[in-house]
C-alpha cells in the first residue's frame, strides 16, 4: 500500500507557488501584450483625430487665401492697374497684400496662361502658367486651390478671377509650407508631422517636418511604394516605420496630386510615447504579484497540512483500485474539498466500471446495427475454428455485400441508407438458429458464422439470407429492393485459418457479384481470377489511351421484310498478350473504377464515325450501343452523343442507345431524365436483356422507350420449350400494344426463327444470322447475302 510521502507538504507549497508563478507570468505577457496592443490602437485613434483635425487646418488655411485672394481681385485700383497694363503697380500691389496677408508668394496671370508679375520669382514674368488646371477650375468654380512645388518649396496656391466684369486676369496667393507651418501643426495636433512628394516614376522628397535633422533624412526611405500596405490613399492610411532605431505609427494623408506629383502629410507619433501609460499599470501588476505570491506561500502551507491525513486514505484506496479491486469507495464524511475530492474519487470509480463496459461494447458491437462487428467476428470465428478443431467438425463462413446499395445513399441519402443497413441486419438475424452469428463488417458488407455446419448447410443458409431480403424494405413509405451476392467458405474443405477463411469468403462473394449468380462457393480458380483481373485493371487506361479497343458489328435482322436494317456494335479489347478479350472480361471492372466512362465514349464516337462512314458509301445502317447505369449518371451523355453525330453527320434515329433493365433502376429519376433528352435529340432508345430484371412494360412505357430486346435465356430452344415460348409471345404482344418494337436476341437455329416470325417479332438478332464482324467486313457480308436471297 502506497501513502502520500511526508515532503508532500513541501510539493504542495512549490506547486502552489509555481503554479502562481507561471500564471503570474502569463499574466504579465497578456497584459504586455494587450498594452502593446491597446497603446497601438489608441495611437491609430490619435492619428485619425490628427488627420481630420490636419485637415480642418489646411482647409481654414485655404480659406483664409481665398477670401484674400478675393479681396485683392475686387479692388478697385488693382482692376484698373490690370486692366491698364501697368505691371509696376501691379507688381507693388501683389507685394503689399502679400506682406498684410502674411502670403508666402503673389502672382498675377493673364487670360492666356502666362505669368504677369510674381513676388518669389521675378524672372518667371512672362512664362507660361506652371499650374493650368487651378485656372481650369477657377473658371469654372469662380476659384481654385491646391499644393503645389514652386523652387523646390511648397506652396499651398489660391487662384480666383479678377472680373471687370468679366475676367481680364487671374491673380493667385500663395502660403509656404515648410518647418514652421509643420510645427504650427504639431502643437495644435501633438503629433509629428511631415510634408513629401512623389513623382509617378520617382522616390519621396521631404520637404517639411517638425522630426529631428537626424530622423526627418530617413523618411522618405521607408515610405511604402505603390501597391504597398500603407500606400498613400483619398482617405489616408496607417503603417507602422522605423526611424532611427525608433518605431513610429505613421498615418500617410493624401493632400493633392498635381499631374504626376502626389502631395502627401505624415502624422507620426513614437510607440513608446503611446506605451509610457501602460508601464506604470505593468509596474502596479508586478507589485501585486509579488505580494500575492507570498500569500499563496503562506496559504499553501496551511493547506497541506490538512490534506495530507486524508489523501494517505485515498492513496491506500488508489493501490486497492491499481490491483483491480473497486468494490471498496472512500469515506465521504470530511467537509470542504477533502470531502469533495473523496466523492468525486467514489464516482470516478463508478465511471471507470461505466466506461469499461461501454468501450467492451464499442470494441466489439456495431453501433449502427447493434450487431458483432469484424473484431467481435474474428474473435468469435477463432474460437469456433479451435472448437472444430478438437471435435473434427466443419464450420462455414459467409460474407455478403449488398447490390445497388450505394445508389442508395447516392439518392436517398445516408440516412434512408443508416435505416435499410439496420433493417437488413434484423432480416439476417431472423434466419439464422441459435448459435450461428451475424456481423456486420463495415459499409455495406455482413458475415454469418455457422460453427456447425459445411459447404451444403452454408449454401441453405445463403438461399434463405436470399430470400429474406426479396421483399422491398420499407422507409419512409417508399419501397427499396435490396438485393445480395454471397460468398461462401468451409473449414477444413477451404481454409484451417480465420483470415483465410474470412478472405476466400470474400473472393467467393465477388464472383458471386461478378457472375450474377446470387452466390458462389469459393473455389481456388476464382483467386487466379480475380488476380488476372487486377493485372488486366492496370492495363485498362493504356488500352484505351493506345487505340487496343476495337469494334464489332452483329447484324439485326427485320424478320418481315427479310432485310438487314442495322448493327449492333460490341467492344473488343485486342490485347497484345492475351489476344481478343470479350466485354464480360473486363466492362465490369471498368464500371467499378470509372473507366467505363472512356469506354462509353471510346464507342459512341467510333460507331458514330462507322455510320458516317457507311452511308458515304451508300450503306443505311442503324448502329446500337450499349450504356450501363455509370453512362446514365454522366450529365455530359447526351452533349457527347449530340457532338459526335453532328460531327460526322449522322441523323439521330440511325443511333439507339441499349440499357439493361438494371441500369434503369439504379436511379430511376436520373435514368428518366436522362433517358428523355435523348429521346429530345432524336435518338432511339432500348432496353437490352428485357426479363431479368425488375422493371415492368408500364414502368417502361413511362421512358419512352422505341425497342425493347427479349434476353436470349427466352428465346433459346422456344420452339421445344412451351414456357419460355409463352414469355416471349406476351412479351411480343404486349410490346407491340405499348407501340414499341420487339427484337429477339441470342438467336441461333432456324426453328427459333421461326417461331419469332409467327409470333410475329420485329427483328432477330443471334449466330443465326451472323455472329460479330469487324466493320470492314459488314458490306462484304450484306452483299453476299443479298446474293444469296435473290
Amino acid at each position: 500500500m502506497k501513502l502520500v510521502p511526508a515532503s508532500l507538504r513541501v510539493r504542495i507549497i512549490v506547486l502552489f507557488s509555481a503554479l502562481l508563478i507561471v500564471l503570474q507570468v502569463l499574466g504579465y505577457l497578456l497584459l504586455n501584450r494587450a498594452s502593446n496592443e491597446i497603446a497601438r490602437d489608441t495611437l491609430a485613434l490619435e492619428l485619425g483625430v490628427g488627420e481630420r483635425i490636419f485637415l480642418r487646418l489646411l482647409e481654414q488655411n485655404r480659406n483664409r487665401l481665398e477670401e484674400s485672394a478675393s479681396l485683392l481681385a475686387s479692388d478697385f485700383a488693382f482692376r484698373t492697374a490690370v486692366g491698364t497694363g501697368d505691371i509696376a503697380t501691379v507688381t507693388s500691389v501683389l507685394a503689399n497684400h502679400g506682406a498684410r496677408a502674411s502670403a508666402a508668394v503673389m502672382m498675377l496671370i493673364s487670360l492666356d496662361q502666362m505669368v504677369v508679375a510674381d513676388t518669389v520669382r521675378p524672372e518667371a514674368r512672362g512664362k507660361p502658367f506652371g499650374f493650368p488646371e487651378l485656372t481650369r477650375s477657377a473658371e469654372s468654380d469662380g476659384k481654385a486651390s491646391g499644393v503645389v512645388l514652386l523652387n523646390g518649396k511648397l506652396y499651398q496656391l489660391v487662384v480666383v478671377p479678377v472680373l471687370a466684369p468679366t475676367a481680364i486676369a487671374w491673380v493667385g496667393v500663395g502660403f509656404n509650407i515648410d518647418d514652421r507651418t509643420a510645427d504650427d501643426l504639431k502643437r495644435l495636433t501633438a503629433l509629428e508631422v511631415s510634408f513629401l512628394s512623389r513623382n509617378r516614376n520617382g522616390g519621396w522628397q521631404l520637404h517639411a517636418s517638425t522630426l529631428p535633422e537626424a530622423v526627418r533624412s530617413g523618411l522618405p526611405a521607408v515610405m511604402p511604394a505603390p501597391g504597398q500596405p500603407g500606400e498613400v490613399s483619398e482617405h489616408g492610411s496607417a503603417t507602422e516605420i522605423e526611424l532611427a532605431g525608433t518605431a513610429y505609427q505613421a498615418r500617410a494623408v493624401g493632400i493633392e496630386r498635381q499631374g504626376d506629383t502626389q502631395f502627401t502629410a505624415v502624422l507620426q507619433r513614437t510607440v513608446a510615447e503611446s506605451l509610457q501609460p501602460f508601464r506604470r499599470v505593468t509596474a502596479a501588476f508586478l507589485s501585486l504579484a509579488a505580494a500575492s505570491l507570498a500569500l499563496s506561500v503562506l496559504g499553501s502551507v496551511l493547506i497541506a497540512r490538512n490534506i495530507t491525513r486524508p489523501l494517505n486514505e485515498l492513496a491506500a484506496l488508489a493501490g486497492r483500485v491499481e490491483q483491480g479491486d473497486y468494490t471498496d469507495r472512500a469515506a465521504t464524511g470530511q467537509r470542504g474539498e477533502i470531502g469533495a475530492l473523496a466523492s468525486s474519487f467514489n464516482h470516478m470509480l463508478d465511471g471507470i466500471l461505466a466506461r469499461e463496459k461501454e468501450n467492451l461494447r464499442l470494441a466489439f458491437e456495431d453501433h449502427l446495427t447493434a450487431l458483432p462487428n469484424r473484431a467481435r467476428f474474428h474473435e468469435r470465428l477463432r474460437a469456433a475454428l479451435d472448437a472444430s478443431r478438437s471435435s473434427r467438425q466443419p464450420l462455414a463462413v459467409l460474407v455478403l455485400d449488398l447490390d445497388r446499395f450505394k445508389f442508395v445513399n447516392d439518392t436517398l441519402g445516408h440516412p434512408v441508407g443508416d435505416r435499410v443497413l439496420s433493417a437488413v441486419a434484423a432480416r439476417l438475424a431472423s434466419v439464422l438458429s441459435p448459435g450461428d452469428t451475424v456481423a456486420r463488417l463495415g459499409g455495406d458488407e455482413f458475415a454469418i458464422l455457422l460453427p456447425a455446419g459445411d459447404s451444403a448447410h452454408a449454401m441453405t443458409v445463403a438461399t434463405l439470407v436470399q430470400k429474406s431480403l426479396e421483399a422491398p424494405i420499407i422507409v419512409d413509405e417508399q419501397p427499396i429492393d435490396i438485393g445480395t451476392s454471397v460468398g461462401v467458405a468451409a473449414y477444413p474443405q477451404h481454409a484451417d485459418d480465420a483470415d483465410d477463411l474470412l478472405r476466400f469468403a470474400d473472393i467467393a462473394m465477388y464472383a458471386a457479384k461478378r457472375s450474377k449468380s446470387g452466390i458462389a462457393v469459393y473455389d481456388p480458380h476464382y483467386e487466379q481470377y480475380r488476380e488476372a483481373h487486377l493485372t488486366l485493371l492496370g492495363e485498362l487506361r493504356r488500352a484505351i489511351e493506345q487505340g487496343e479497343l476495337r469494334l464489332f458489328y452483329q447484324p439485326k435482322f427485320a424478320i418481315a421484310s427479310d432485310r438487314v436494317t442495322g448493327v449492333e456494335a460490341l467492344v473488343r479489347w485486342q490485347h497484345p498478350v492475351r489476344g481478343v478479350l470479350p466485354p464480360s472480361e473486363f466492362i465490369p471492372f471498368a464500371e467499378q473504377t470509372g473507366n467505363i466512362r472512356m469506354i462509353t465514349r471510346w464507342v459512341i464516337a467510333t460507331a458514330a464515325a462507322q455510320c458516317g462512314a457507311w452511308r458515304v458509301a451508300g450503306i443505311e445502317l442503324a448502329v446500337a450501343i450499349n450504356v450501363s447505369a455509370r453512362d446514365l449518371l454522366d450529365r455530359d451523355l447526351v452533349s457527347v452523343i449530340d457532338a459526335a453525330l453532328r460531327r460526322h453527320a449522322v441523323p439521330p434515329a440511325l443511333l439507339c442507345i441499349e440499357l439493361t433493365e438494371s441500369a434503369l433502376m439504379e436511379d430511376p429519376g436520373r435514368a428518366r431524365a436522362t433517358l428523355h433528352a435523348l429521346r429530345d435529340l432524336g435518338v432511339r432508345l432500348a432496353m437490352d436483356d428485357y426479363g431479368t430484371g425488375y422493371s415492368s412494360l408500364a414502368y417502361i412505357k413511362d421512358l419512352a422507350l422505341d425497342e425493347i430486346k427479349i434476353d436470349r435465356a427466352f428465346v433459346t430452344a422456344i420452339d421445344a420449350n412451351s414456357q419460355n415460348a409463352a414469355i416471349v409471345r406476351s412479351t411480343i404482344e404486349l410490346g407491340h400494344s405499348l407501340g414499341m418494337m420487339v427484337i429477339a436476341e441470342g438467336v441461333e437455329t432456324e426453328a427459333e426463327l421461326r417461331h419469332l416470325q409467327a409470333f410475329g417479332c420485329d427483328y432477330a438478332q443471334g449466330y443465326r444470322i451472323s455472329r460479330p464482324m469487324p466493320a470492314d467486313d459488314i458490306p462484304r457480308w450484306m452483299a453476299a447475302r443479298q446474293r444469296r436471297v435473290s
